[in-house]
């Protein structure tokens, strides 16, 4: 196993405290080849998780608490993502950005360059290619299909890190198992863009957002709502954080530990730059 050093920092503040707690955050460093450029993670009730990268590969581990808060994170495996025909991802069709994992256990990552979404049975499975929207062919190169989620029936939403204009919505794609509809799409509000996405075990869809400035640096914004009927609605805010606080997040996963309490977990993408870091964040969800 490789062990990563985690150093703690301060937590943002700026969370809603009636319904998200702080439980941890730590910069992850390791002298790991291809390590870096997380942009998904899902997590699982016994600690373990599953990360991708923007190398195209996936990434397995356990987080580390203390008293129910983040204190360290190993990592046992790194596993390139295979294509269709079992050989490794190269170049244009590389660039990882969302991961959901569906009740079978069949995982889903998101790519752009290349927009498109592929399911594997395991980590070390063949890709199986699922239908395109027409849309996604209209993606901007560096701006596709960031966020990615699957409910316990099954459906899979997929939304753009941007929708084209600051005054149009983000469009959220279904995907019914056969094909893909635009039936919903939230608005978009400032500069952020969307990064991430995952459900509650109550079928609330949470999306992660960005945005940056110059010289401050990255902001978070994290958005509640309610999926019924193929719709999004009753947004709510529940995060804002202070710029530079929770450096370029990418990544959201929620779940439920072993004790019962659901659990937000946020990775950053550190886009292999020595200035920006490895970061996973906690929060506890009080509602």
């Amino acid at each position: 196993m490789i062990r990563l050093i985690a150093l703690l920092v301060l937590m943002p503040i700026l969370a809603n405290a009636q319904t998200l707690t702080p439980a941890g955050r730590v910069i992850v460093k390791a002298d790991l080849e291809h390590l870096g450029g997380l942009s998904g993670i899902e997590v699982f009730p016994d600690g373990n998780f599953l990360a991708i990268g923007d190398q195209g590969r996936f990434f397995e581990g356990n987080i580390t608490r203390i008293n129910g808060e983040v204190r360290a994170v190993s990592l046992s495996n790194s596993q390139i993502i295979l294509d269709s025909k079992g050989n490794p991802l190269t170049g244009y069709h590389m660039n990882a950005e969302g991961l959901a994992i569906g009740p079978d256990g069949a995982i889903y990552v998101a790519f752009e360059g290349n927009h498109r979404i592929m399911r594997h049975e395991t980590i070390t499975a063949a890709a199986e290619f699922l239908p395109k929207h027409p849309d996604f062919r209209t993606l901007q190169s560096n701006s596709g299909l960031e966020a990615l989620a699957i409910n316990v029936d099954g459906i899979l939403l997929a939304i753009p890190e941007r929708s084209g204009k600051e005054t149009r919505p983000f469009p959220v794609y279904r995907f019914d198992g056969t094909e893909w509809s635009q039936t919903t799409s939230i608005p978009r509000d400032g500069g952020f863009l969307v990064t991430g996405a995952d459900f509650d075990p109550d079928g609330r869809f949470y999306v992660l957002e960005r945005a940056f400035k110059v010289p401050a640096g990255f902001a978070t914004r994290i958005r509640r709502f309610t999926f019924v009927n193929d719709k999004l609605t009753d947004g709510e805010t529940l995060l804002v954080s202070r710029t530079n606080r929770l450096d370029n997040m990418e990544g959201i996963s929620v779940w439920v530990d072993e004790n019962g309490q659901t659990r937000l977990t946020l990775v950053s993408d550190d886009n292999f730059n020595p200035l920006l870091r490895t970061v996973i964040a906690e929060y506890l969800v009080n509602d």
